[in-house]
């Protein structure tokens, strides 16, 4: 690994916002405008996990009824995966990152 040392000069007027925060940007947040946030991170999550589960079973070249079928799963759960409807459990996200780093494994171990 490489080692980077980097010289920070007190004087330099850009060191006194290094790893600051801007109070008043801060200050100025509503509630409102947390709880919007809050949603649009959640709403991100749930395209992200339907992304991941997609790519997962595309990757493995199975349909979503072949996948349910292999997996142990109703095709319905892996349809809500795949729409960003529902996200994958921990026990789920667990058998896709699997899924996705041993393939091979992971299917001769769940038939």
């Amino acid at each position: 690994m490489k080692t980077v040392r980097i010289k920070l000069d007190p004087a330099n007027p850009a060191f006194k916002t290094l790893g600051r925060i801007d109070e008043t940007r801060v200050d100025a947040t509503t509630e409102e405008d947390i709880a919007r946030h809050m949603a649009e991170d959640e709403a991100q999550a749930m395209q992200d996990a339907a992304h991941y589960a997609r790519r997962v079973r595309s990757r493995l070249g199975l349909s979503q009824a072949e996948f349910s079928r292999r997996i142990n799963v109703p095709l319905e759960t892996v349809r809500n995966w795949e729409q960003g409807k529902r996200s994958p459990s921990g026990a789920a996200q667990a058998l896709l990152k699997i899924l996705d780093k041993a393939p091979e494994a992971a299917l001769a171990v769940l038939n």
